[in-house]
């Protein structure tokens, strides 16, 4: 939207220009994000408690979070209007790439308000069935996979590029990039639904990835540095280092209220959409090997779900003491900062390794 007004106001000093630096739109970007979320977070949370929207606590989980039950939840809202007031306003609406991030935000945003609704409306955990989530995360993960089809201007966007190694990818083709697409979207979204379980335990690992992939979206998107650095360019990209750039500050500013004790929780319509987001982001710029690589900790908690079902079935017994992950070691005795503290420095030094694959190639 700016970049409209700012075509007006180059017609009367040239000095304006400035203004439409992709870096300086970035740090913007980033700085209205935060302070529209930090504007609206008392706000907000006063409105959750006077509609008592508050947090549904499983009876079978960790004792010390029985106290967490009628803390209000659906907190994500926050960051989704931050963000994408954000984007509209310091964004290039000439980009594609913005409004498919704005496609994945709504789409998904949906989908986890939703479950969030029946889950206060019949006062239960239970939300929408697991079954009509999937469901509808397959039609918004292959709508999304097919409209990222239609940028597509060389075969070089159809390819799975690998990290640490230079010039080599897979070939995909359009319709294996769309089932690529499909899985790094669910799966990703539903990796960040379940690591969503401590307080403030997903938002800083979404804030750390997020500043990766601003990164590799800006490299990728300048020949020079692309080229220099034996990354292959992609056209249009570079808009992504602003998106990612509001994404951050949308993410501190809900951390402010999210961090332990938390005020607020997120809830799906938040995480849902979140890890949407982040899987968008990498396959645009081609990097979803690197996003399962700096998301080791989603990764983790996913895959404890898994075995935890897996094993059950077979066994009738407990593989972990609790799943996801993050509920076995509270389970074990480790306090509830320390294991949220301690999965953030397991996804920056994740993170470290992913962008180490910038220059080792």
């Amino acid at each position: 939207m700016f970049l409209e007004i700012l075509n007006f106001l180059t017609q009367i000093d040239s000095g304006f220009n400035v203004i439409s630096y992709l870096t300086l739109r970035a740090v913007l970007a980033m700085l209205a994000s935060l302070v529209i979320s930090l504007t609206l977070g008392h706000f907000f949370i006063n409105k959750l408690q006077q509609h008592q929207i508050g947090q549904i606590i499983r009876t079978d989980g960790p004792e010390t979070h029985l106290s967490k039950s009628g803390t209000p939840t659906m907190g994500g809202l926050m960051v989704l209007l931050s963000f994408i007031a954000s984007i509209l306003i310091w964004g290039d609406w000439h980009s594609p790439y913005l409004w498919i991030i704005v496609l994945t935000t709504i789409i998904f945003g949906s989908i986890g308000f939703m479950d969030d609704y029946q889950k206060i409306k019949r006062q239960s955990h239970h939300g929408i069935t697991a079954r009509q989530k999937l469901y509808s995360q397959s039609i918004g993960a292959v709508i999304i996979g097919l409209i990222i089809v239609t940028t597509i201007e060389n075969p070089l966007q159809t390819e799975l590029l690998v990290p640490f190694f230079k010039d080599v990818s897979l070939a995909l083709g359009s319709t294996g990039l769309v089932i690529l697409a499909y899985f790094v979207i669910v799966g990703s979204s539903n990796a960040v639904n379940l690591t969503d379980g401590l307080d403030g335990l997903a938002i800083m690992p979404v804030i750390l990835i997020s500043g990766a992939l601003a990164l590799f979206a800006y490299v990728s998107g300048n020949y020079n540095f692309s080229n220099y650095l034996n990354m292959p360019f992609m056209p249009g990209t570079g808009e992504l280092f602003v998106v990612c750039a509001a994404l951050i500050g949308s993410g501190f500013g809900f951390l402010w209220f999210n961090t332990y004790p938390a005020e607020v929780f997120m809830g799906d319509v938040g995480s849902l959409s979140l890890g949407a987001i982040l899987a968008v982001i990498a396959i645009l710029i081609r990097q979803e090997i690197l996003l399962f690589l700096m998301g080791g900790v989603f990764v983790a908690e996913t895959l404890s779900v898994i075995i935890q079902v897996g094993y059950y079935k077979r066994t009738k017994e407990r593989f972990f003491l609790m799943a996801p992950l993050h509920h076995h070691f509270e389970k074990k005795g480790l306090s509830e900062p320390k294991i949220i503290v301690r999965f953030w420095m397991i996804t920056l030094i994740l993170v470290l390794i992913s962008l180490a694959s910038i220059k080792i190639r």
